[in-house]
């Protein structure tokens, strides 16, 4: 057998022969594109289904979909709920089971998304309902960035972490991707009405499928936990009783990233509309071509910091924001090119963390609580910065001071940038057993 096929069939914890690596990376990276295509399906849609299901206010036409972007927020601050407790299964049974346990609750979350019925026919339950499913859909995937991630980083061969890392980056966009083609791919093929009665279901219901597809993928990965059945299992809050600095550190490690990471990939077609003036279909445009841009940078950078190390990445990452941000969101006007090299730019800078982020945190815990230890943090943190983001940006619009968004962005990042200069270079290190 070849070198490259020891690397590939490495002994699993027990002993037992796993499938070979490719396998685990798919693992994990189609079931997590499968979570967020289901995510991001509900804030591509929501201006089809939000007057089905929430009623309008006395002359506002905006209150459906207002209501329905609440229920958005809503279910963003599951997240932390879902890294606690989801990491704590995985920490406490396995990665796997918690994989399996985080895409059932996506797809069966999206079924209910599709089967919400309307408020004409049962009142109140109809927003009820859309509320338990997007609680439901946050629990979820709140735990997938902690169960794939420790996955993925404790999956790779020697000197493949930071390859393996950077596949959460490139599956996250997938789905993002993936969720928007099949929202526009519905809209040309049906009229504004069939859109509005039942069209927007048909993507929630894909949704739901999609994730049986990733739960037979899953199913068929091997465990990277070694001691799934040992007496001494962690208990719930055990990360963060034991290891308050590792959790605050995963905190700091994410303020800066989160929020460039929304701010570039979800936000900036709209800043652009609203500060520039910039047509809304062709920011769509705009916001399509980077993210395939940015996808493709995600195995560069990985691949890069397993051989330079992380940290240069993570200081070019937030000097680089914290010195350019001001003038990038500057430079924004009602041009394609403006826009479309704003865009691309900063998703160069941005791989500096993204391509990084799951091996740095997966390197910052000891196996028994990593995935615990990560996912209550860095959920809480991008609830925090990331998913304000859009909020922030337009507050300070309409405050009459647009202009003060970007210092935002740029602090965020510099507060990351110190906490990066503290962190030990551990890309050559032992994960922590």
């Amino acid at each position: 057998m070849s070198h490259a096929e020891n690397i590939a069939e490495d002994r699993a914890p027990g002993g037992a022969r796993p499938p070979s690596r490719v396998r685990q990376l798919a693992a994990a990276s189609i079931g997590n594109a499968v979570e967020w295509y289901d995510w991001y399906a509900y804030s591509f849609l929501a201006v089809y289904f939000a007057e089905q299901v929430f009623p309008k206010g006395a002359g506002n036409s905006l209150v459906p979909l207002l209501s329905t972007f609440a229920v958005f927020a809503v279910g963003f601050f599951m997240r932390p709920v879902g890294g606690l407790l989801m990491g704590a299964i995985a920490d406490r049974h396995g990665r796997r089971t918690a994989l399996t346990l985080t895409i059932l609750l996506m797809g069966g979350g999206s079924l209910l998304v599709a089967l919400t019925p309307t408020y004409k026919a049962t009142g109140v339950l109809a927003p009820l309902v859309l509320v338990l499913a997007r609680l439901v859909q946050g629990l979820s995937v709140g735990g997938e960035f902690a169960a794939s991630t420790t996955f993925l980083v404790e999956s790779a061969g020697p000197g493949r972490r930071g390859l393996f890392s950077s596949f959460q980056y490139v599956s996250t966009t997938a789905g993002q991707l993936l969720a928007s083609a099949t929202a526009a791919l519905l809209a040309a093929l049906l009229t504004e009405q069939q859109m509005g009665e039942w069209g927007w279901r048909v993507a929630f219901l894909i949704g739901a499928l999609l994730s049986l597809l990733g739960l037979w993928i899953r199913r068929g990965a091997q465990e990277t936990l070694s001691d799934v059945r040992g007496a001494d299992r962690p208990g719930l809050f055990e990360a963060l009783r034991r290891h308050p600095r590792q959790s605050l550190l995963i905190c700091g490690i994410t303020a800066g990233g989160t929020i460039a990471y929304y701010t570039w990939t979800t936000y900036l077609p709209t800043y652009a509309q609203v500060n520039a003036g910039f047509d809304k279909g062709e920011a769509l445009t705009v916001g399509t071509l980077s993210l395939i841009f940015f996808a493709l940078l995600q195995p560069l950078g990985g691949l890069l910091s397993d051989r330079i190390g992380r940290k240069p990445l993570l200081l070019g990452f937030s000097l680089g924001f914290a010195v350019l941000a001001v003038p990038l969101l500057h430079l924004v006007t009602d041009t394609f090119v403006s826009l479309l090299l704003v865009q691309c730019a900063g998703m160069v800078l941005l791989t500096g963390y993204t391509s990084v982020a799951a091996a740095v945190n997966a390197e910052v815990f000891p196996a028994r609580v990593r995935a615990a230890g990560i996912g209550f943090p860095y959920s809480l943190t991008v609830a925090l910065f990331g998913g304000t983001a859009p909020y922030v940006g337009t507050w300070f619009k309409q405050a009459g001071h647009a202009d003060l968004f970007p210092w935002y962005v740029a602090a965020l990042c510099l507060v990351s940038f110190l906490v990066y200069l503290t962190l030990p270079e551990t890309s050559r290190q032992e994960l922590e057993k």
